[in-house]
């Protein structure tokens, strides 16, 4: 089948589970088109299925803001033409299924008819969409989608309570692809990072205020005051200068090391002891996961769809939002005791096995048939 997918290239969650589908996809024989403005980070090589169509916004000095809705959709009619894409599966609801509907409406006027895949994400929806700038073109988009997914039983709920849905929600959830891991590394490097008697601490994210970054910087603070420990920080974002200020009034800044955006997070989850995910809400919880599948149990908050990944008292600990007392308390309990440790280890990367892509491509696969099949029944 010849699918286009439509993403943002960044960092964050919803690219990178957009990225590393079209790549499967593209390796079980489908011919893979994503169509963003810039090459997604996670999408190191092209090949005879996969390819990447840049989406260029003209500056014209007329506009405040730059039309990127516009270029999108129009490059999404060019794209279609050209190479006979079959299925458009947009991630993120703003702008892309709003622009993929424009696209829509105009090839079906020259008598193609695209079947529209939308994907919930989370912010998406619960943060940027329920704004009233933006609820009715969200609520619109997702009507006029031909099947909408979300990554999680908490989105698909959110969803619908806070839109007037008329779709099915079809939950599909986030995936890892277990072979990328399977090898692991023979050399961490772990000695580059911590002392041979400290535990390593994780924490992974953008940064922004609905991660709570106070808050890992405070649960670390409660561990390394009974535990040899340092903190790994990874990301870049608008908390990240306060963390940094956090970490020198607490006196544990040579504690603490904040290494920016990396493509090696395997490598830094190779020799993490435990991973903190605090968060205000998340939609899924990939970050966690991706821990999870390196054999690293987490301490996380209950919001959102964690509490779909993380098992608590199996793979990690559950703690209401802000109670950093009772987080530090249970990322103890897992790192004090070596044995413990391992065992949690163990339940960890057992649980995330259930969420590898050979189990959720079929899912989406099922979901692009269902949809092309459909095609002159949807269209509008």
């Amino acid at each position: 089948m010849k699918i286009a997918i439509v993403c943002y290239p960044t960092f964050g969650g919803s690219g990178v589970v957009a990225t590393e589908l079209g790549i499967a996809l593209a390796e079980r024989g489908h011919e893979v088109h994503f169509i963003t403005y810039k090459q997604p980070v996670r999408l190191d090589l092209l090949s005879n299925n996969i390819h990447f169509h840049e989406v260029n916004v003209p500056d014209y000095p007329l506009f405040k803001y730059q039309p990127y809705e516009l270029a999108l959709s129009s490059k999404l009619v060019d794209t279609v033409r050209h190479f006979g894409i079959e299925v458009l599966h947009v991630h993120y609801a703003i702008p892309h299924a709003y622009a993929g509907y424009m696209a829509k409406k105009m090839l079906q006027e020259e008598g193609i008819f695209i079947p529209m895949i939308t994907t919930l994400h989370g912010t998406d929806i619960t943060l940027v969409g329920k704004h009233p700038f933006y609820k009715p073109a969200v609520t619109f988009s997702i009507n006029k989608s031909d099947i909408v997914t979300s990554v999680s039983e908490n989105l698909k709920q959110s969803t619908n309570e806070i839109f007037d849905v008329e779709k099915e929600i079809e939950v599909i959830p986030n995936f890892i692809d277990k072979k990328k891991y399977s090898s692991g590394y023979t050399d961490c490097q772990r000695s580059l990072m911590a002392n041979d008697n400290e535990k390593i601490v994780t924490h992974i994210s953008n940064f922004r205020k609905v991660k709570r970054i106070p808050d890992v910087v405070n649960v670390f603070h409660r561990i390394q005051e009974k535990i040899p420990a340092k903190l790994i920080m990874v990301g870049e974002g608008p908390e990240k200068e306060g963390a940094e200020q956090q970490c020198e009034r607490l006196g544990i800044k040579d504690k603490v090391v904040f290494l920016g955006n990396s493509n090696e997070i395997d490598r830094i989850l190779c020799f993490s002891d435990l991973f903190l995910l605090p968060s205000e809400t998340e939609s899924f919880g990939l970050a966690a996961l991706e821990a999870m599948i390196n054999k690293v149990p987490v301490v996380s908050s209950n919001a959102g769809g964690i509490p779909e990944v993380n098992k608590h008292g199996v793979t990690g600990f559950l703690s209401d939002i802000g109670n950093t007392a009772e987080m530090a308390t249970n990322a103890i309990k897992i790192l004090e005791n070596d044995t413990n440790l391992e065992q949690f280890k163990d339940e960890a990367f057992k649980w995330a096995l259930q969420f590898d892509i050979l189990n959720i491509l079929p899912m989406y696969e099922e979901v692009y048939d269902k949809a092309y099949k459909s095609r002159f029944k949807n269209s509008y």
